[in-house]
């Protein structure tokens, strides 16, 4: 399992100071089915937890997921200032699944080179995500 964020959502963990591990955790659940809720077209919700702290007051995060092979987080947002994202901004996400999801290879790796995407770090080869 790959594991990325967007530019965006790189620079939102840092400031929430969301670690990668907890970027992993979440994708260990969703690949054992704990999902928040799925909007269908390769993209969940996933709660994260607050520095110590538990995740029914902490942050929600947009992933375009396909199980075992790739994962995105692309936004994410504080359960206080936000509520879920609306119908509109789930169309987007779709739209960006669709996308990503196809990318080979090469495109992955221009759009990490480009730095429009990192990858999470933390990925052990040893563990099954």
């Amino acid at each position: 399992m790959r594991i990325f964020k967007s530019k965006w959502f790189a620079k939102f963990a840092r400031k929430e100071r969301i670690t990668d591990a907890k970027l992993c955790e979440a994708i260990r659940n969703a690949e054992q089915g704990i999902v928040d809720a799925d909007y269908g077209g390769g993209v969940i919700k996933q709660r994260i937890a607050r520095p110590n702290e538990g995740k029914s007051g902490g942050y929600r995060s947009i992933v375009i997921f396909r199980r075992g092979e790739l994962s995105f987080f692309v936004y994410g947002f504080a359960k206080n200032e936000q509520d879920n994202i609306d119908e509109s901004d789930e169309r987007d996400f779709k739209e960006l699944a669709k996308i990503v999801l196809a990318l080979s290879d090469a495109e992955l790796k221009t759009l990490v080179d480009s730095g429009k995407y990192v990858e999470v770090d933390g990925n052990d080869p040893s563990e099954e995500l």
